[in-house]
């Protein structure tokens, strides 16, 4: 599972070098592939091409005539690439994603079990305080026995 938050820079071609235990994982599970995509520009996922593919194979099922297929679907694509992660473990955020998400300096990566999350430090920070925790959220929680 990718878990955890780890603080990079992105470096001037806009690449981030990945943590040495998410890169662990990553190698030990998926390989250097990895599809890049947003559902809103404000962040980049990051998905290892495996689940990826599983998400697509969910789609399909359901066709592109759907409407909530097709709108999900001009998202990612949108904002989407493909990508690998080099022998030093660096990773490149296409452009257009990079500058919609306002990605540079220093960010942070996320673990959402099977894919990654990549905000700038300071917008996931205020994230955070303008959602705050609830007893809701903790009732829903506990109902999966969390």
């Amino acid at each position: 599972m990718l878990r955890g938050n780890y603080t990079v820079k992105i470096d001037n071609k806009g690449r981030i070098k990945m943590p040495a235990a998410y890169r662990r994982y990553i190698d030990e599970h998926y390989g250097a592939e990895f599809y890049i995509t947003s559902l809103t520009g404000e962040c980049a996922r990051l998905y290892p091409m495996q689940e990826w593919l599983n998400i697509e194979e969910k789609l399909q099922s359901r066709g592109t005539m759907d409407m909530a297929v097709r709108k999900f679907l001009d998202r990612t694509n949108y904002y989407g690439q493909l990508a690998e992660m080099d022998s030093q473990g660096r990773i490149l955020i296409h452009p257009l994603l990079r500058s919609s998400a306002q990605l540079s300096g220093d960010v942070a990566i996320l673990g959402y079990l099977q894919y990654l999350e990549v905000w700038e430090l300071d917008k996931f920070t205020v994230r955070l305080e303008s959602q705050p925790y609830t007893a809701e959220d903790a009732a829903s929680l506990a109902q999966l026995g969390v």
